[in-house]
């Protein structure tokens, strides 16, 4: 699948499933708006060189997802710089491993500011630029497998991406008069930071040496490995591209062989 004159924003970005993301947009012949935290600066420069070497227009865009006027701020950034706003992907996201009794008022806030907030906040943004420049558009959000089960001991996160899958039925709805697609993506155990970070906690949890609770999760997948970004980042291709012109309000599942809904 190959489009022309088409500019995407990805947030998240400057590493693992963004970077992936933003990757295959690009081989897509998307120009890509690399958006992620400032702190995410020179991890974004990598993916850009990247993205540049496939013969695509790149720009690292500043932006604090849990913040609305960052949001706005961003896709216009990307608008201006690379001439025009087509696709935003909603894929910045954290995940929180703690027992649902000792979740705090602090951690809770904090995920849901970043993992449900900041797609609403990506979804206004985008319909304001597509109302704006007179043109149909697509948005793309971050699911998970713990957006159609809920995970021990991964509450929050579960309960975050419930949400999203919600939100993402709810927009498909409401903006399917513009022609407006809202579409969301449901990995599994993908080989990235979040999951170290995972099963570094699970060790902490239940006692098992690291690696093993990643190991028994990825013992459960039908077709037998850890799920890459590159998977991911093709079920969002398709997402991004034409075929899924007349595909909106799901959330597909990309896991390998996890779930099976």
């Amino acid at each position: 699948m190959t489009v022309t004159n088409k500019v995407a924003l990805v947030t998240g970005a400057g590493q693992g499933i963004g970077r992936g993301i933003a990757l295959r947009l690009a081989q897509d012949g998307f120009d890509i708006a690399v958006a992620d935290l400032a702190v995410q600066a020179e991890k974004a420069a990598g993916v850009i060189t990247e993205i540049e070497a496939l013969g695509r227009a790149a720009v690292f865009v500043s932006v604090d997802v849990s913040q609305r006027d960052d949001v706005f701020a961003a896709v216009d950034a990307a608008a201006q710089r690379l001439g025009g706003f087509d696709v935003i992907v909603n894929n910045a996201g954290i995940a929180q491993v703690t027992p649902l009794s000792e979740i705090t008022e602090d951690e809770l806030d904090s995920i849901f500011r970043i993992n449900v907030n900041s797609v609403i906040w990506g979804i206004q943004a985008a319909v304001a630029k597509f109302d704006e420049l007179g043109r149909p558009g697509k948005i793309i959000n971050a699911a998970s497998i713990a957006s159609i089960q809920g995970f021990p001991i991964l509450g929050a996160y579960s309960a975050s991406k419930f949400a999203v899958r919600g939100i993402t039925q709810v927009a498909a709805q409401e903006l399917a008069p513009k022609n407006i697609t809202v579409n969301a993506y449901a990995p599994g155990i993908v080989g990235t930071g979040m999951w170290d970070l995972i099963d570094e906690k699970l060790s902490v949890i239940n006692g098992k040496p690291r690696g093993q609770n990643l190991k028994e999760n990825v013992d459960g997948i039908a077709l037998g490995r850890i799920e890459t970004p590159e998977d991911v980042a093709k079920v969002v291709s398709f997402f991004a591209g034409p075929d899924s012109d007349y595909v909106t309000g799901q959330v597909l599942l990309v896991d390998g062989g996890m779930l099976y809904n």
